[in-house]
Parts: structure tokens; sequence; C-alpha cells
């Protein structure tokens, strides 16, 4: 395997795991803020990759889609919310399912300020100049990463927090269906991230990103390097 893309994977890998940290966290911090102390008290509130990750979603799965060559998915272990201990549950639902999102766009932006602020230093050396360009490929990959978890985890669909948000604004017959839908929610992902592509060539995902992330990503990236 070629060096570069042996780096390439480790910062993608770093990014990853780095975005799903602070999206986990947020979760259980806004949970804890709201009146839920659980997640807190099992550690959640860490950006320790070992409080967050599961074996199967974090590690094995991305690897596995990694190997069949279609887009990579993972996800970490589910952040514990009793609804009863929020102090406005039906409210406090929604902004809890919101924080994780919104963590993983505020460390875009976090990410975009750094690599401004890296495009004003003077490089000293052809050694520094290395490190930098790296440093700067994690930044910009971090950058994607975290855009990319931010809005695929508003999509309608558990155990995606989309599913969360729009399960507080349905009613009566509407609720129910939803409900019936929600037990086939991993098929349903499957079919739109691989069958559809593979098969009809239809990108559902692409098409969303189209419209939110890679805009999105290309104006920071602008405002980073321009």
């Amino acid at each position: 395997m070629d060096v570069a893309y042996l780096i390439y994977l480790l910062i993608q890998a770093a990014a990853l795991i780095l975005g799903l940290c602070v999206h986990e966290s947020a979760h259980a911090l806004a949970a804890w803020a709201l009146g839920d102390k659980t997640a807190r008290s099992r550690g959640r509130v860490s950006l320790n990759p070992l409080a967050h990750i599961d074996p199967f979603g974090t590690v094995l799965l991305p690897l596995i889609m990694i190997v069949l060559g279609g887009p990579v998915f993972a996800f970490a272990k589910p952040v514990p919310v009793y609804l009863r201990n929020l102090k406005h549950p039906k409210r406090d639902e929604v902004l809890v399912a919101l924080a994780g999102p919104l963590s993983n766009i505020a460390l875009s932006c976090i990410a975009t300020a750094l690599l401004a602020a890296l495009g004003q230093m003077t490089i000293p050396s052809t050694e520094w100049f290395r490190v930098i360009y790296y440093v700067a490929d994690f930044l910009q990959i971090l950058m994607l990463v975290n855009l990319s978890l931010a809005f695929f985890n508003l999509i309608p669909l558990p155990p995606l927090d989309g599913s969360s948000i729009l399960v507080t604004f349905l009613k009566g017959e509407a609720l129910n269906t939803y409900y019936q839908i929600q037990r086939y929610a991993m098929p349903i992902l499957i079919i739109v991230l691989y069958l559809l592509p593979q098969i009809l060539h239809i990108d559902l995902v692409g098409l969303y990103f189209n419209v939110t992330v890679y805009p999105l990503f290309d104006l920071l990236q602008g405002l980073a390097l321009g």
C-alpha cells in the first residue's frame, strides 16, 4: 500500500473518530444541561474514543464498507437519554437530538478558522512545509467529515438524529405510519446507500449532499483559503 494513501486513510479515520466523539459528547452534554444526568454518569461527556466506540458500528462496519467499495457509514454507541428526566420532554428531545449535528457544524467552523490561521504562517523549512501540509489536509478533511456527519444524521430515519426531531412534529395516523416505517430503517438505509446507486444509479444521499454538505464545504474552504 502506498505510504501517502495510508496517511490519507489515517487522517480520515482520525477526523471521523473526532467527529463522532464530539457528536456523542454533545448529545450527552445537552441531556445533562436539560435535566437528564444518565449519559454524563456513564462517562459519555468525553472526547475519549473508548467512551463512544461501538465495535461493530465504529470499526467493523466501516471496514466492510471500504472493502465493498461503497460509501462509508459509521455510528457510535447510542447516548442513553431518559425523556422523563428532561425538564420539558417534547421540546428537550429535539434539542438533545440537534446538539449532535450542531456540534459537528461548529467543529467544521473551528477547523475553518484553524486552516485560515495556518495559511498565514511563515514556513521556516521544507520539513515544516510537509508537517503543515498534512495538518492542512487533516483540517480540510475534518471540515468535510463533520459537515457530512451533521447532515447525514439529520436524515429522518432511526438511529439517526433526524428521526427524533421528526417524531415530535407528527401526530395521529402520520405518527403511526412513521413508526411502521421505522421498523425497516436499516434496510432502507442499505437500499439508499448501496442498492439504488449500484443498480439504478440513483444516489439520493449524493443529491442531498450536493445541496447541503458540498456548497457549505466550498463556502468554508473559500473563507479559509481565500
